[in-house]
């Protein structure tokens, strides 16, 4: 009896790890919207390094002349992240600064380490360093998470900005009717993420779930490579301060004009979010992009110009 049902399982994972290989073959041969040469192109402009008084040094571009956007990225990835949309804002005469999160790509850390706290007082240093006035702060995933705090516990960003952006992103409580959360976050935490994404099937069905629909391979292939560039394991406190972290309360305090987006087909960040932070943000309007996952910034990047365009235009 023993033995039989050995083989039972023996024969389901089998068929579960065939299954992945299938679909893991199906995604590569997919066509891809934009070229992987377009994709790993990194934003061009003018390099400056940051110093921060605990040590940490940011690496940031600008570029461009006109309006001042600001484009705070997402956890584990860099600024890479927003070369299409960089260049669409560039050619649309805007002044554009990206920057690599403390811990990420080529900023370093700091004696403060990885928190909210610190890395949403980095948003306000970077605001005045380039004395920026009257921008629109773009924030993606952990960038629209740490904009809240910074917008809420430091006045000096509220004041130096146009509008807000928040797309593919939350106000604490990331479980929070995110299932997929609740697998991914505690793998990351053990390094099993890691080392599955370093294979070839769990490497594409990872990045696939980091999109909507319709997965790219050479979106997949450039948001691996960044990904495993980085060191997790220092990262990982900001990682639980997503879960433990609750702005939702506070939203109500916020009096920048908001945009909100989100991919209809999100898993890390679903619409649920969106919706509680249109919700609770007055005079907040979302923008639902249909089809479209976490990577709004490479699968929708006309969408989120046109956000910031609007922003621009309103007053």
């Amino acid at each position: 009896m023993k033995m039989r049902l050995v083989r039972d399982d023996a024969a389901a994972a089998l068929a579960v790890i065939a299954a992945a290989r299938l679909t893991a073959d199906w995604i590569e041969r997919r066509p891809d919207p934009v070229p992987y040469e377009w994709l790993r192109r990194e934003p061009e402009g003018e390099e400056v390094f940051l110093s921060r008084p605990d040590g940490t040094v940011l690496r940031t571009i600008v570029t461009g002349d006109g309006p001042t956007v600001v484009l705070a990225h997402g956890y584990g990835v860099s600024l890479l992240e927003w070369n299409l949309v960089q260049a669409s804002l560039v050619a649309g005469g805007h002044r554009v600064i990206v920057f690599d999160q403390r811990g990420h790509g080529g900023s370093t850390f700091g004696a403060d380490g990885i928190g909210s706290g610190p890395m949403a007082q980095d948003y306000l240093a970077l605001l005045e360093h380039f004395d920026v006035r009257d921008a629109v702060l773009v924030g993606h995933s952990m960038g629209g998470f740490l904009a809240l705090r910074a917008v809420l516990d430091h006045p000096g960003v509220a004041r130096r900005l146009r509008g807000l952006v928040l797309f593919a992103t939350w106000a604490g409580r990331i479980y929070d009717g995110a299932p997929h959360n609740r697998l991914q976050i505690p793998l990351l935490e053990m390094g099993i993420l890691q080392r599955l994404a370093r294979t070839r099937t769990g490497g594409v069905l990872f990045g696939a779930a980091q999109c909507g629909k319709h997965p790219s391979p050479a979106m997949i292939e450039i948001f691996l490579e960044v990904f495993l560039q980085q060191a997790h394991t220092p990262l990982l406190p900001i990682v639980r301060a997503f879960a433990r972290e609750d702005r939702y309360p506070r939203l109500a305090e916020i009096t920048v004009p908001t945009v909100v987006m989100v991919g209809s087909a999100d898993r890390s960040t679903p619409p649920s979010h969106a919706r509680r932070l249109t919700t609770g943000i007055p005079g907040a309007r979302l923008v639902t992009v249909p089809d479209a996952g976490h990577m709004l910034n490479w699968e929708s990047p006309q969408a989120l110009v046109q956000a910031v365009v609007s922003l621009h235009q309103a007053h």
